[in-house]
């Protein structure tokens, strides 16, 4: 079976170090929306080693500051992993979602991640 991120196109990876590369995201759920993917096949976050960890934080830290630096609208983030299928993961090739934030991009943005099951988001 080919993975997706296993066989990116060289011309879609935005920015990369020895151990991952950063693209942005196919199916976006703001502008910006970016992917940190550990270069190894892994199947998510729990698989990967301290060094792959640090280098996929350094891609995030980096893609953040450039989006900051592309878009001054940009007041926040969510940074996202789904690990299993329960979680709603799709691709089972480990990869770190950083979401861009604007005020106002939705009604109320109190609890964050905590939206992911209906209701459980407001506290």
């Amino acid at each position: 079976m080919i993975c997706l991120f296993c066989e990116i196109p060289a011309d879609r990876i935005i920015a990369s170090n020895r151990l991952a590369y950063a693209i942005r995201d196919g199916f976006p759920v703001t502008q910006l929306h970016s992917l940190i993917v550990p270069k190894r096949h892994v199947l998510d976050y729990f698989d990967l080693s301290q060094e792959e960890l640090l280098a996929c934080d350094d891609l995030l830290k980096k893609i953040k500051s450039e989006i900051e630096a592309q878009d001054p609208t940009v007041d926040g983030f969510n940074i996202g992993i789904n690990a299993g299928e329960s979680a709603g993961q799709t691709v089972f090739h480990c990869h770190i979602h950083l979401i861009p934030r604007r005020l106002g991009d939705v009604e109320n943005p109190k609890g964050g991640v905590r939206h992911l099951i209906p209701g459980k988001g407001y506290y």
